[in-house]
């Protein structure tokens, strides 16, 4: 701080132009994921599909949402060496994953939300067994991806890519989180409704798959054991960093900037990082959580200045 203070005007200048980098970068990979997408299902591409299956498969996945976790990938990736095109398929794979838990989530047996992104959900804008139907397949598609050739040409690591999708996305991962969140809602048990409890079903229902995002780039450019770690340790960090924004946000936001309901989480009485630690706790938590993900990156120096970016915008997300 300057003298009597105040903030030397150039501090806000670099900030400015960093937070302005990342933003276009973002924006940059989320253009490239989303026009493979929209490749990959197209009509012609998906070939004997059901015409409405397909159309609610696109409309889960196409025209909304800032790719956070195909950006991971991409980046990982890209700290490592690899070009963008090296890893867009994986990245798109894991967006497939990642549309088929929020068509599941909105359904009404689940969350029961009306809106995503801005548009209806999938059950809205279809039914409740075309969502769950749009969701199987692109559950299922996105392995489909991560196993073919053009993913990468080496077998192993493509069967290393779909291994950790499992994994991340499966009972001790995303599932597994979901089915303890929603207990959360059914009980004050202490267990649950706990640091420790909160911890536990977010690492699985969040965490799980942003940190597998981060550590895909890894594995996509067949990283050193100590590269990988440092990757994987840094999603970890990031995706309870990006769960405990998300609980301030549905504490604090509204639905305007979000695209989503807000208020939801302490009226259906979840247990979240802000019910247990309150507004501030959650966001000492948030800082200790952006230091441990920026100390992740150390052994990549500057080329990991985009995924050090990255941080910056989950802390300070409003949407």
């Amino acid at each position: 701080m300057a003298r009597g203070g105040r903030t030397p005007p150039h501090r806000y200048m670099v900030h400015g132009i960093r937070d302005m980098a990342f933003e276009q970068r973002l924006g940059e990979i989320a253009a490239g994921v989303e026009n493979r997408l929209a490749a990959l299902l197209a009509d012609d591409a998906l070939g004997a599909t059901p015409a409405e299956l397909a159309a609610a498969m696109r409309h889960a996945v196409l025209g909304g949402g800032k790719r956070f976790r195909p950006f991971l990938v991409v980046e990982g990736a890209r700290a490592l060496g690899l070009a963008d095109a090296t890893a867009i398929d994986a990245a798109a794979a894991i967006e497939c994953l990642h549309c088929y838990s929020l068509a599941h989530d909105d359904l009404p047996a689940m969350d029961n939300d009306d809106l995503r992104r801005g548009r209806p959900t999938v059950w809205k804008a279809f039914d409740e067994a075309t969502a769950i139907l749009a969701g199987d397949a692109l559950l299922t598609f996105a392995f489909e991806l991560m196993a073919r050739p053009s993913t990468h040409a080496h077998p192993a690591v493509r069967a290393d890519l779909a291994l950790g999708l499992a994994q991340a996305s499966g009972p001790a991962g995303m599932v597994g989180g979901q089915v303890l969140d929603i207990a959360s809602e059914k009980t004050v048990a202490r267990a649950l409704h706990s640091l420790d409890g909160v911890t536990s079903i977010q690492r699985m229902k969040t965490g799980a798959l942003i940190r597998f995002a981060a550590e895909a780039g890894a594995i996509l450019a067949q990283a050193t054991p100590r590269q990988r770690e440092a990757l994987r340790d840094y999603g970890e960090a990031l995706g309870a960093a990006f769960q405990i924004a998300d609980d301030l946000l549905d504490a604090e936001g509204d639905a305007a900037a979000t695209g989503k309901a807000v208020g939801k989480d302490a009226a259906a009485g979840k247990a979240t990082f802000v019910t247990v630690l309150g507004i501030d706790g959650a966001r000492a938590r948030l800082r200790e959580l952006s230091a441990a993900a920026r100390a992740a990156l150390a052994p990549f120096g500057d080329a990991a200045s985009d995924l050090a970016g990255a941080i910056d915008f989950v802390a300070n997300r409003r949407g």
